[in-house]
């Protein structure tokens, strides 16, 4: 009798530790929603900045207005970062969030740092694919009163075809010719971290009028 309760109180202690793990894992994997807003140090909105997992490829960026949400495993560490700012970092607790983070201007030289995929900063020379940089003073170069048409020549690839020759007509950017399987050719334009939407047509005759 005295050996069968001390065979019971052992599987006892044994389903107590294999119950504690269970509860240790599945706290551990908890996931929390993580939402806020990012600001200048103007208390303007952030587009496009990242929000990012430490270690990892995953997050989310700002919206036009600096929003931003996602969920996170408790306890990860979040960066969030823009080009041309201090980056910050938040410890994701047990229970949903809402922050507002104000990034701070970052005085260093962005001359050779290129934004990539989730607003990923890297350095030029460990990109793994060409870079092509048009600046200002080259547009203004050909006096053209569209900036479709001042592209014309400066970036490899990159085709302008303009619908007339007449003032305010529009013009059509395509890239690398007509060798894409869907016929879709259009660029992707983004203006202070806001993809813009170029497609104001239909199949080919996609113009696009930057007025």
């Amino acid at each position: 009798m005295k050996q069968f309760f001390v065979r019971f109180n052992a599987i006892c202690r044994i389903l107590l530790v294999f119950a504690a793990t269970l509860c240790g894992t599945a706290a551990f994997a908890q996931t929390v929603t993580v939402k806020g807003k990012i600001l200048d140090s103007d208390g303007l909105p952030l587009p496009g900045a990242a929000a990012l997992i430490v270690g990892t490829t995953q997050g989310t960026i700002s919206d036009e207005n600096g929003d931003f949400s996602f969920e996170v495993n408790s306890g990860a560490t979040v960066e969030i970062s823009c080009l041309g700012f201090v980056s910050q970092t938040i410890t994701v607790g047990g229970a949903d969030m809402d922050v507002t983070i104000t990034l701070q201007p970052d005085t260093q030289l962005l001359d050779e740092v290129v934004v990539t995929a989730l607003g990923i900063t890297r350095e030029e020379k460990t990109l793994g694919y060409a870079l092509q940089e048009v600046n200002g003073e080259s547009l203004l170069e050909s006096r053209e009163t569209n900036i479709a048409n001042a592209l014309t020549g400066k970036v490899a690839g990159v085709q302008i075809i303009r619908s007339s020759g007449g003032p305010g007509s529009s013009s059509k950017i395509q890239l690398r010719g007509n060798n894409s399987l869907t016929g879709l050719n259009q660029p992707l334009i983004v203006i202070d971290g806001t993809p813009m939407d170029n497609f104001i047509g239909a199949s080919n005759n996609d113009f696009w009028n930057p007025s």
